[in-house]
């Protein structure tokens, strides 16, 4: 069982992001802690013996969060939940809101790995993103992390940005790596409906690189950052050896996992397939739901057998290791060869995919047309 908590705070909203993160809105935050712990005490229910193997507190802009409430929050949590000693416990933090205040309240409540947006090192493209910090603030919050004895931390970089070079790629890659981390998440951009910088792209006011770019910048990843000793074990996360963050490997390994706070989900595996539950998005229906301890409001979808299968494969094929075979019939009565085995040997022979081992992974071409892949393991399964 895993634990997820969305503090939906940003000092400004970034202008690619479309998550459930508000600006302007600090004053519900101790009425959002008080309902984040209702919720807890509900969802701990039927789960306060089952250890948590990992925690992950997610935003927004969880390091925004004053210090005596994150101190609230996560003893609170520790009395609710059973979360063992030593158990990857991870925050994100924006470059430039940390303080001391906030890392001491974060570490005396478990918290031992940091995960931080970077996302560029040029000024200009950092404008374009509408991030409020510079390279010298994620230099500095790295410093101080460090200081109060986090060792283990991770940056997010974007690629395919409007504007950006594969020079100006590298560039970023070689500050990232400058810092020391052990994890790096690369992800490529992908502009969301509604959001500030798609109505720039549409109206042409910013052009996104062409394909050939992307695809370069996407090639130089892979080639610096294992020149550094980090290791992909997934399409776009790097780790240093034995630094891989747990916690993601949950979701796509389909790890139960419980969700708190508003838009958070929470997945549990069912006899036929399992049942997701996610909260509103909305900060102040989010905490109205909790003070009425309103739960049906949440929007439930139970899956069927054939939603878990795929999904099992659709999230295993993200990760360098694969699908065990042998994983994949204890989850689901049903071996990955009877389910689809065909099509996997189809694409075995056009050398998108790799069988060995008792498991079937994407090959490096693979990796490059993984949806089309996975649209034709739909059609075949249906």
């Amino acid at each position: 069982m895993e634990l997820y908590i969305h503090i939906p705070y940003c000092r400004q909203k970034c202008r690619y992001c479309d998550f459930a993160s508000y600006a302007g809105q600090d004053g519900t935050m101790a009425a959002y802690v008080d309902a984040l712990l209702r919720e807890a005490d509900a969802m701990a229910v039927n789960t306060k013996d089952i250890p948590i193997k990992t925690v992950f507190i997610g935003g927004g802009t969880p390091s925004t969060l004053p210090a005596e409430l994150l101190q609230k929050l996560l003893s609170g949590l520790h009395e609710r939940f059973h979360i063992p000693a030593g158990s990857e416990f991870t925050s994100e933090a924006n470059p430039g809101t940390l303080t001391p205040e906030w890392l001491d309240a974060a570490i005396s409540g478990g918290v031992n790995r940091l995960s931080m947006g970077m996302q560029a090192s040029q000024p200009e493209l950092l404008r374009t993103l509408g991030r409020i910090h510079t390279q010298a603030d994620v230099e500095t919050s790295v410093q101080l992390a460090r200081k109060h004895g986090i060792g283990n931390i991770s940056v997010d970089l974007m690629f395919g940005l409007p504007g950006q070079t594969p020079d100006m790629w590298r560039e970023s890659l070689d500050a990232a790596l400058s810092l020391g981390v052990e994890h790096m998440s690369c992800y490529g951009l992908i502009p969301e409906d509604g959001t500030p910088l798609k109505l720039d792209l549409d109206a042409g006011r910013l052009t996104l690189p062409d394909e050939a770019d992307e695809r370069r910048m996407y090639d130089d990843t892979l080639r610096i950052l294992s020149a550094h000793g980090f290791q992909q074990y997934e399409i776009s996360n790097f780790a240093k050896p034995g630094r891989e963050c747990q916690h993601n490997i949950g979701y796509w390994t389909r790890e139960p996992y419980i969700g708190l706070g508003a838009s958070a989900a929470s997945f549990l595996q069912t006899k036929s397939g399992g049942l997701r539950l996610t909260n509103p998005a909305g900060i102040r229906e989010y905490i109205a739901m909790a003070d009425e301890q309103a739960w049906r409001r949440r929007e439930r979808v139970s899956l069927l057998p054939e939603d878990a299968r795929f999904e099992s494969l659709m999230l295993g094929l993200r990760m360098t290791r694969g699908v065990s075979e042998a994983d994949f019939a204890a989850m689901h009565g049903l071996t990955l060869d009877a389910y689809c085995g065909g099509i996997l040997r189809q694409q075995e022979q056009h050398g998108l995919l790799l069988h060995q081992n008792g498991r079937w992974a994407l090959t490096r071409r693979g990796m490059d047309v993984q949806n089309a892949i996975l649209v034709e393991i739909m059609e075949a399964t249906e």
